[in-house]
Formats: structure tokens, sequence, C-alpha cells
């Protein structure tokens, strides 16, 4: 084995996993950084570890890449605390912070606590590197744990307060395992027999409905989930990582389910006598707290982790594998049937009465704005190749029923559940496609956390637009404040409303593009000028305080 650095490794290892991007605060395993040199590996400096993090799980969601992010001791809660949403998304991103040397443990070292145990429920593997002898064997199984079954986090706690116990010279294997590269790694298939029967379960159903997880997203099966539905004439609806999955004008598209939903999506799932559940842990979310399907509605799950299998539901079948490649043994299995015409019908009229009933709200020219109206215009500008990305709350359910995607090119990324996700998430989007147009959704409680990242997307040309649906509150907070005071919230207000700003006003200060928008007719030329911006842009959007996004349907 060759004598060299622990830091050379690690840049050796970045390369040979085609990482492309590292995001981190300052500092650790500079060392490393440094030996990225002219290797074409962009080092972002993030003006927070929270943020470092977001912007890793944006690239790792885009790119199908396990995304590279750290920061020193000191940072590390921090980073702790931003690995929440990749945990809950399933993204695999690798984690890096500063730890305790051996020898000075327990003696108060500067700045230094025990935060170890903090990334044991936030990661799939959590690992501590105090030698450079270890550094080969745990970055590899880092890399594995990351991209392998249902894809995840990971951390290294390197020792010393910047991750100084790598800097070191020892023998180490120069062994790289780039199949672990991307995700899914592995791709498992179903027992054959069990995909005979499933197959036949799903054909004899009367009123079957597809129900695609995110599970179909990070297989890359998109694909193979419209042509099972064609097939077999069965709707889709989606859960939010799902969205898109089917083009949402197709006619076997009903959008949405759960708690983010569309109406028409969640009656046709209580309506349906067989739910097949496709790459979904099915979740509060995608069930709107498991009452959509119903309590007794014959289930197929397929999911790549056999312990997820019948977890929320007593499935009448159980399919373990990849997504994309178990559906591919089920169309090999099935053939063509004769759909059930009364079950379309009956899903068309849910989905036209569900259109018709918002009508008016997409199309209304009020100020300050429906973001309804905010949404479908961004529909209409939006490119067939763009990624768009979802802020958390609210900004999950306007996007989620009122931005339809209707190109299979488009790509969809949303908030796990960590408001303010949204800015940096979009950078690192960008960063893993960068001549795909990425635009951003949030609200001004959202934009608010993270908007000093609008300085390290000027700083590094990092040409993101961010719409900014701008209501001077956090107003999914307005039901919460008005049960706890009775209705009458005249002290509570500052509690959840913010003064009136001109966030176009905050962006153009820091050299990038900005724009107020205050009447309808003008998002959709604000939008375009963002996109031809040529360099990071906000579009601040002023929408009605008191337009809130409906609750999920349920029986």
């Amino acid at each position: 084995m060759p004598v060299t650095t622990g830091s050379r490794y690690f840049a050796e290892a970045m390369r040979a996993y085609g990482v492309t991007h590292v995001f981190f605060v300052p500092t650790i395993v500079t060392p490393a950084l440094a030996e990225m040199e002219g290797m074409d590996i962009t080092r972002v400096t993030a003006h927070s570890e929270k943020a470092a993090v977001y912007m890793a799980d944006g690239y790792a969601r885009a790119s199908h890449r396990p995304g590279i992010c750290g920061a020193q001791t000191i940072g590390a809660a921090n980073l702790a605390a931003g690995l929440r949403d990749p945990f809950l998304g399933c993204s695999p991103v690798i984690a890096l912070t500063g730890g305790r040397f051996p020898e000075t443990k327990h003696r108060y070292v500067y700045q230094e606590i025990d935060d170890y145990p903090l990334f044991e429920p936030l990661t799939k593997f959590n690992a501590q590197v105090d030698i450079p002898e270890r550094l080969p064997d745990l970055l590899r199984q880092a890399f594995r744990a990351a991209t392998t079954g249902c894809p995840g986090p990971v951390h290294l706690q390197i020792a010393g307060n910047f991750g100084q116990a790598i800097e070191g010279e020892a023998d180490l294997d120069m062994v790289f395992e780039p199949q672990f590269s991307r995700y899914p790694a592995v791709r498992p298939l179903a027992d054959p027999d069990q995909i005979r029967r499933a197959a036949g379960v799903l054909a004899e159903a009367e009123r079957p409905v597809i129900v695609a997880g995110g599970g179909v997203t990070a297989s890359s099966a998109r694909a193979e989930v419209v042509q099972l539905a064609e097939m077999l004439g069965i709707p889709v609806v989606t859960s939010l990582n799902a969205k898109g999955t089917i083009p949402e004008n197709h006619p076997l598209s009903a959008g949405v389910v759960g708690l983010y939903s569309r109406e028409c999506a969640n009656r046709v799932v209580a309506e349906t006598d067989l739910a097949f559940f496709v790459g979904s842990r099915t979740g509060s979310q995608v069930t709107n707290s498991w009452r959509i399907p119903p309590k007794g509605t014959p289930v197929i799950q397929l999911d790549i982790a056999p312990e997820e299998l019948g977890r929320n539901y007593p499935n009448t079948m159980s399919l373990c594998g990849d997504c994309r490649s178990v559906l591919r043994q089920m169309l090999q299995t099935l053939k063509s049937r004769q759909p059930n015409q009364q079950w379309l019908d009956r899903v068309e009229e849910l989905v036209s009465q569900w259109r018709s009933g918002v009508d008016a709200l997409r199309n209304s020219d009020a100020t300050p704005m429906r973001p309804e109206r905010i949404c479908r215009e961004i529909e209409a500008v939006l490119p067939d190749d763009a990624i768009l990305v979802s802020d958390t709350g609210h900004s999950g359910m306007w996007t989620a029923t009122h931005i339809e995607l209707q190109h299979p090119e488009q790509t969809y990324i949303r908030a796990a559940g960590s408001l303010g996700w949204g800015l940096p998430a979009a950078i690192g989007a960008k960063c893993a496609q960068p001549d795909r147009p990425v635009v951003c959704f949030t609200g001004d409680g959202g934009f608010y956390y993270h908007m000093a990242e609008l300085e390290t997307a000027m700083r590094y040309g990092i040409n993101v637009v961010i719409v900014v649906n701008n209501n001077n509150a956090l107003s999914q907070e307005t039901e919460i404040f008005d049960e706890a005071y009775g209705g009458k919230q005249d002290v509570s207000l500052e509690m959840w409303q913010f003064r009136e700003q001109n966030l176009a006003r905050i962006a153009e200060a820091m050299d990038c593009f900005g724009e107020r928008v205050e009447r309808p007719e003008a998002i959709r030329p604000a939008l375009e000028r963002a996109l031809a911006a040529g360099r990071p842009a906000v579009v601040d959007i002023a929408s009605d305080i008191d337009a809130l996004a409906p609750n999920g349907w349920a029986q």
C-alpha cells in the first residue's frame, strides 16, 4: 500500500466517487480541501451549517449522488440539526464533523462537547475516525450505507476540532468503490412467485389505484409506473416526493394525495378497492394520518426495505426490492387488460370537479394576490426541463396542488419538514444540474431563514430563481393562534406577522436580480426576466395574508 496522507486520500476519494461539490462552513479537513485543487471539485463555503446540509441535500436529490457537507466541532450540533431533513427525506448526505482527540476527552478542550450521539438518530451510519488508517474503510462504508437500500444520511466524526486526525501519513490502500457513487447502488429483485401473485391481485381489482412514493423517484422508476398504469388502466396518485412521476395533465393522473393534497386524489384513494403503494413508507403525510385509504382497504406494498412492508397497513401482498427493477418484473408478467371504464370515468369526474372548484382562485385578479394565481403563472413559465424546489408548509401545499408538472423532464424536490430548506437546497440542486433552470418556491418566513445564502449563490455564480410568496407572515399559524386566543388575536399578531418588506431590494443589495410584483399580470414577465437574468434572482410577490391552504380531505 502506498504511503500517503489521509488528506490526499480523502481528495482522491472524492474524485473517484464523482463528487463535484463540497458544502461546508470553515474549517473542516482543510488540507484535504486544498488537495482538491485541479480536481474540478467546487468547495462551497456557506454561511451556516444547516444551509450547508440543505445544499448537500438538494445536490443529492438532483444528481442521485451523495451530497458532501461538513463543519468543525463547534458547528457539529448545527450540522446535526440540518440532517433532520435529509433523514426524513431519504437523501444520501455524507456529513463530516470535527471531533475530540482520545487523549483530550473529558479535559474541557475549547469549544468541544460530546456531540457524536446527536447524529445517531439522524443517520444510517455514524462512525468516528481517530487515525488515518481507518479513513479508507470507514469512508467506503459511508458511501455504501448512503446509497444502498433506502438512501439516507451518514456521519463521520474525524478527531480534531477540524478533523486533523487524517492529516498524518499512513499506508493507505487507495481502493475506491465507484459503484456506490450513485443511488440506488444495488437494485434487488422481488421473489418471482410473489410477483406473479401480486400481478394477479392487481389485474383482478375493479377500482385499483397506484400510490407512487419517494422510492419511485429514488429508483428512477417514473417510466415504469406510467407504463404499468397505461397497461392496466390504473389511475395514479403520488406523494409529494414523487410529484411529477406521471405528467399531471395525463388522463390517469389524479394529483398529490394525503395531507398536502388535492381533494380529488384523496377521494380516489378513499374509493379504491386496491391501493398499490410503490416505494412509499405509508407514513402519515401520504395517507393523511392513515385515513386514506380507509382501514380495511386491500394493499399491495413495494419497498426496498423489508422492515417497511406492512408497517402501517396489513398488506394483502408485500414485494421487497428496487422499485424500477420490480416494476419491470411485473411488466413482464402482466398482460394488458380492458380497463374498468366506469372507474376511470369516476376518477375523471373527481378530477374535473376539483379543477372547476379552484378555477376562480387560479385565475383571480385580486390584490394582494392569491397563491393559486401565483402558482398558475409559475406553471405557465416553468421550462420543460426545470427543477422546482419547494419549501415546507404552505409552500409545499401550494406547489403540490397548483403547479402541474406536465413534462417528463421536469423535476420536483421538496423539504421534508424544515422551514427555510428551500433556498439553500435550490443552490445545491443547481450545483448538481448547472444546465437546468432551478426555481424555488418559498414564503417570506422560509426566505428569512437563510437569505444570507444569496451571497453564496452570487459568489459562486449559482443562478437560481427564488420566488417568494410574501404575505408578511407565517400565515399557516393563523388557525393555531385563532384557537389559542378564542378567535380574538388583538395582542397575538406580533407572534406570527412581520413588518412589510420589499425582499427584492435585499437581493439587489447583494448584486442579485430582484423584482417586486404587486399585480397578477406582472408575475409572468417578472419570472421570465428572472430566468433570463444570468445571476441569482429573487421575485418577491405580494400575496394575501388571509389565503390559507385547505386541509387534506378525509372521510
